[in-house]
């Protein structure tokens, strides 16, 4: 196994002090197997970051994996068998745990593996160096594709040529971008050999579904401040090829505006403020991520109060919408104004179809829906009594 850089991580590491993910990598060691956590995992523990998905890496074969798990009365799922992958639960927790593989055949989509014993073999199918790190159950860090040193860095490089990964899957040039906003530290710029290789394969995105696209891009943008890499996509003609139409300027004015009234990095606002053509159809966004954007956009332009907004978009697009407001305005929004759109969100219109017997039929609804447009003008503080006329 090549390790070029050395590293043993703490015990008290949460997946490493996870008595459930020792058990399981136990098992295969002591069954003359090697396992390893992998991935995001490890990279996130050298990077000082949050923990990310627990996955672990292992010699032993797909059906292996499902005998040695019956034997040890542990829950055995082939969620992808044929691929290597089978999920472990060990004492309720579900681990994903992936024979060692190298690709035989590529289409840009999906991958046809062999399996192998052969970590480097293993490391080289996958995206970027720094999550191409290995750790065992004993924290030592095995790093076949040099990885490590930029993990430390907090840089993003492609294994090896960067344009046969893309072509490997087409995915990874979204990946690229969304790495870079979360992992790139000390102001490293983009690798030019990266972006080269995007620039020459962006037909490529045309092949991926708007699922995989969809949720690439709702991660990429629930970055910190993905405001540099998105300008960049669209420099390079991303953007035009994903989300036709799209447009970065109101981009950095809505980052900066969440930051001043320390606002959640919402995806959804920002993808309103990107705007674009056929945004659901192009990314096809779950149906809670659709109607929060359906409410975004319709309640930007209108002239409400933030209560009034609340009220009538809920308090997730009542957010956007306001952030938007200011985005477009360049009028940073008060401190005060989300604490509005909750309060606005969690009233209840005072009048009643009860409060109006006299009315029935298409009368009382245009009575009630008038009532209602004079409430929310009034920002939602007028009485029963007063709206009754009482």
């Amino acid at each position: 196994m090549d390790r070029r850089d050395t590293l043993r991580l703490s015990a008290d590491i949460p997946f490493l002090a996870d008595p459930a993910g020792q058990k399981l990598c136990a098992m295969f060691e002591d069954a003359g197997h090697r396992a390893y956590f992998v991935g995001g995992c490890v990279r996130n523990a050298v990077m000082g970051y949050p923990p990310s998905d627990v996955d672990i890496a292992t010699t032993a074969a797909p059906q292996a994996v499902m005998d040695l798990a019956k034997v040890a009365n542990l829950r055995a799922i082939p969620t992808g068998f044929d691929h290597g992958t089978v999920t472990v639960v060990v004492d309720g927790t579900p681990f994903e745990v992936t024979t060692f593989r190298r690709d035989v055949a590529t289409d840009g989509r999906r991958a046809v593996v062999a399996f192998s014993q052969d970590m480097a073999q293993d490391a080289a199918r996958r995206d970027f160096t720094l999550n191409a790190l290995y750790a065992d159950r004993r924290g030592v860090v095995y790093d076949p594709m040099n990885g490590l040193q930029d993990a430390r860095e907090g840089r993003v490089r492609f294994i090896d040529d960067p344009g046969q990964r893309i072509r490997e899957d087409y995915l990874r040039i979204l990946r690229f971008f969304r790495f870079s906003a979360f992992y790139e530290r000390h102001g490293h710029g983009f690798d030019p050999d990266a972006l080269a290789a995007v620039a020459e394969n962006l037909d490529g995105l045309e092949t991926l579904s708007a699922e995989r696209v969809g949720s690439e891009m709702m991660r990429l943008l629930s970055a910190p401040d993905p405001v540099r890499h998105i300008a960049v996509m669209e420099r390079i003609g991303v953007m035009s090829r994903i989300l036709p139409g799209s447009t970065t300027e109101l981009i950095g004015p809505l980052v900066h505006c969440e930051a001043q009234i320390s606002a959640p990095h919402d995806p959804v606002t920002r993808l309103a403020a990107l705007g674009g053509t056929d945004v659901v159809q192009r990314l096809r966004l779950s149906r809670k991520h659709q109607r929060q954007l359906d409410l975004t956009l319709r309640y930007a332009g209108s002239l409400m109060g933030a209560r009034a907004i609340g009220q009538m978009a809920g308090v997730p697009a009542g957010s956007g919408v306001i952030l938007l407001r200011a985005a477009m305005t360049k009028q940073p929004p008060k401190g005060f104004v989300l604490q509005d759109i909750e309060r606005g969100a969690a009233m209840k219109f005072p009048v009643s179809a009860r409060d109006l017997p006299q009315l029935s039929g298409p009368e009382l609804g245009n009575r009630l829906d008038a009532i209602k447009k004079e409430w929310l003008a009034s920002e939602l503080t007028k009485t029963k009594a007063d709206l009754l006329g009482a």
